[in-house]
């Protein structure tokens, strides 16, 4: 008899009220290849992307892929088997796994260093190989050692947010000028962190490192201590009247070089791409559409998607070296619904984990 594991599986996209999660014992995940190790999970972070698939937001873009499934892709725990193959980990070691559980590693993507956008990735929590669960396999290729200074419920969200905050701001300026700095913004330029949350926290710290002068904007007061305790030098409360929010802007701080949004909002996504000067970067790290975009103000608007390998090594030794702030709130695995609907309702301060 194969043995169990227990987890949050989705078979049908609900609303979240609807609890469409179920606790289930489903088959325990298993070495299949030689390069492979097995994880026990210790804390899986709960991401707002995740929320639209479950609800069924997203399924015009083939999100998910595949029901039934178990959600979670920012993962943590510890290695307890390894396959033949295996080189770079042993048993013991603590490691994490982004949203990118696997790519051909031999596509122009791949051999660009870019494995994130391969066309036959793989996606960690859009099968039955998610983290809402307590096991999990993946390649030794695909996972990144977590230091013994770092706590599974700190780590976490490095692995989503984490990743994709560091990826956000490389991002916000062209990449003609990506020799002036690390992440890609010249010091003391201003730069507007759009939405505070589990994302956006780690985005004011990414920033403040590379010694920006750091904008954070958000619907709620709270999201906005966040963001000044973190050192973000104003904070503006994000309001639907955009001329009346631009004028305020304008006034107290003028235009901004680069923006970052992370809000799925259109409206935000118009407001940023006005609140940044001509010839400055809005980079678009969520889902949505473009409302407006004058081409003669000689604007960059540009996508991105977490990150690679590389970048992920990056972000843990950034992480430690400058003590990074992970502001996280745990709960046992089998509150997974509860916890999202507190999510869409912006009543978790930054990133919930769940435990198993």
């Amino acid at each position: 008899m194969s043995e169990k594991m227990r987890a949050m599986v989705l078979s049908e996209c609900k609303k979240i009220e609807e609890k469409p999660l179920k606790l289930t014992n489903i088959e325990k995940h298993s070495i299949s290849n030689p390069d492979e190790v097995l994880i026990k999970i210790e804390a899986c972070g709960v991401c707002h992307s995740q929320l639209h698939g479950i609800e069924g937001d997203w399924q015009e873009i083939g999100i998910p892929p595949n029901l039934p499934t178990v959600p979670g892709h920012e993962v943590v725990g510890k290695i307890v088997e390894i396959g033949s193959g295996v080189t770079k980990f042993k048993v013991g070691d603590r490691v994490g796994i982004t949203p990118l559980l696997k790519s051909c590693m031999d596509c122009t993507y791949c051999n660009e260093g870019k494995e994130y956008l391969c066309e036959t990735n793989e996606i960690t929590g859009e099968t039955l190989r998610g983290g809402y669960t307590e096991y999990i396999n993946a390649s030794e290729n695909f996972i990144t050692k977590v230091p013994d200074t770092m706590s599974s419920e700190y780590a976490a969200p490095l692995f989503c947010p984490g990743i994709t905050a560091y990826k956000a701001v490389k991002a916000a300026e062209p990449e003609k000028n990506k020799k002036i700095a690390i992440y890609g913004i010249e010091k003391n330029k201003k730069i507007a962190i759009y939405g505070i949350g589990g994302v956006g926290h780690m985005a004011i710290q990414f920033a403040k490192v590379e010694g920006c002068e750091v904008t954070g904007i958000s619907r709620k007061m709270k999201h906005l201590d966040v963001a000044k305790s973190l050192g973000a030098q104003k904070v503006f409360q994000f309001t639907e009247s955009q001329d009346d929010f631009l004028k305020q802007i304008k006034d107290d701080c003028g235009l901004f070089d680069a923006a970052v949004v992370f809000a799925p909002a259109d409206l935000v996504t118009d407001t940023a791409i006005k609140s940044v000067k001509k010839g400055g970067t809005v980079v678009i790290a969520t889902v949505g559409k473009i409302p407006n975009f004058l081409a003669f103000e000689e604007k960059t608007v540009r996508g991105t998607l977490i990150g690679s390998m590389n970048d992920m090594k990056d972000v843990i030794e950034i992480a430690e070296k400058n003590n990074f702030k992970v502001v996280t709130e745990s709960f046992p695995l089998e509150e997974a619904n509860e916890v999202l609907e507190r999510l869409k309702n912006s009543d978790i301060e930054a990133r919930a984990v769940l435990i198993p």
